[in-house]
């Protein structure tokens, strides 16, 4: 791989990192503006059909789609580097709260300077919304689907099948309403190492710890942290939204309960309010919200020292991208493969249409949070809202600015008001 050539789009990676807010919608959005608008590393068909694919497994779908970026421009050792510019800034920084959990109180961290974030997101999510559905607006199948699955969407956001399944449903539909054919491509032998990887790390990991439960091995905890981490990586759908309260059953609800009290004293365990305190943190931070991880396992392995914290932050990020990144890198050949018969390539049209319908289910989830004109706000704000909403949507559409540029004008507006 010629490496320096790579450099911008690297540097633009980096950019992203530090200041795609938002959670995996705001992700995406952003991405298509840089990604797509300015750089033209991929066209706006691929970026809709790269998140589509990354619905359909578990893991952290934002981080999976900058991963198949990477990988389409230089192969697996440039998709390798990209992961870890992306994953970096934001895991450095909830391990540093992790230590210094005991000098920030929640309040103080939901802070005024990101009170315009959320707004900001659903300008990015509304301007790539309308540029996904210039790609199938010719089609009424296609329009018909994008707003079935809006409306399914929108009313079962919190469920985690939602998104796997309404892509699915739209790949169907059109997969018995298309005519188009496409000549099939004889496809190519299917390279199994990093599915390999994937299960014999998930049986070892598990099997090591349990050995280290029952035996009370001096590592156990650190062993026991990784199978928990990797577990939830490989098992996750939905995001952090279903993340984290797998994570808070595990790591503050179980850890309570009498049964656990009287035969497991060494459980894994994370006190209520710094937990929570870091899942308020992981939402006004720029980055993966799987980098949650990285807190939690810093807290979990917080009393044994600082040495075994700072282990804990290390193993809990591994564990949480690597079963996205092998999944991910293992399935996408498969899937290209998979396109060259008729029937997946006649659903490819309902599974993009499925995409562009739950972007804007997104849109409208994320604005029913946002104070529009309530009695127990100021006008002021209300105005500003709405304000950043339309001029975050018409900077991306008619201008060239950055995103980065749009996103910290946003947080000095908030910080000024």
């Amino acid at each position: 791989m010629n490496f320096l050539r790579h450099i911008p789009f690297l540097k633009a990676v980096f950019l992203y990192s530090i200041t795609a807010f938002g959670g995996a919608q705001g992700h995406f959005a952003i991405m298509m503006k840089t990604f797509v608008g300015k750089r033209r590393d991929i066209t706006e068909q691929e970026l809709l059909e790269y998140n589509a694919f990354c619905q359909l497994l578990p893991g952290a779908s934002s981080t999976q789609i900058i991963t198949l970026i990477g990988y389409k421009r230089g192969r697996l050792p440039l998709a390798v580097i990209t992961l870890l510019i992306w994953i970096l800034p934001a895991c450095s920084l909830m391990s540093f709260f992790s230590f210094g959990i005991g000098y920030f109180e929640e309040h103080r961290l939901q802070n005024d300077f990101f009170k315009f974030i959320q707004p900001m997101a659903v300008g990015f999510l509304a301007f790539a919304t309308l540029r996904a559905y210039t790609l199938l607006a010719a089609n009424k199948i296609a329009r018909m689907i994008m707003v079935l699955i809006m409306v399914i969407t929108y009313f079962l956001f919190k469920t985690p099948w939602v998104f796997p399944g309404a892509i699915l449903l739209g790949g169907i539909i059109t997969n018995f309403t298309e005519k188009t054919k496409k000549v099939r491509v004889e496809p190519r032998p299917i390279k199994w190492g990093n599915i390999v990887i994937f299960f014999l790390i998930f049986i070892i990991a598990g099997t090591l710890s349990e050995l280290a439960r029952k035996n009370e091995w001096r590592e156990r905890k650190a062993l026991n942290l990784f199978e928990n981490t990797y577990r939830f990586g490989s098992l996750v759908f939905g995001g952090g939204d279903v993340l984290m309260p797998m994570m808070y059953e595990q790591y503050v609800i179980r850890p309570a309960t009498e049964r656990v009290q009287e035969k497991n004293q060494n459980v894994l365990k994370i006190p209520k309010n710094e937990f929570l305190t870091g899942a308020g943190l992981v939402r006004a931070i720029p980055g993966p919200t799987f980098s949650f991880a990285a807190f939690v396992g810093g807290e979990a392995l917080k009393p044994e020292g600082k040495t075994m914290q700072l282990w804990g932050c290390i193993i809990g990020t591994l564990g949480i991208f690597l079963p996205s990144a092998l999944l991910v890198l293992f399935f996408f050949p498969v899937w290209n493969n998979l396109k060259k018969y008729a029937g997946i390539y006649r659903s490819l049209k309902g599974i993009n249409a499925a995409v562009t319908g739950i972007m804007a289910a997104s849109t409208l989830f994320l604005m029913k949070d946002i104070s529009f004109f309530e009695l127990n706000e100021e006008p002021a704000i209300s105005f500003l809202n709405i304000g950043v909403i339309a001029g975050t949507f018409l900077i991306l559409t008619f201008t060239k600015i950055p995103a980065p540029v749009i996103t910290l004008l946003c947080l000095l507006l908030g910080w000024i008001f």
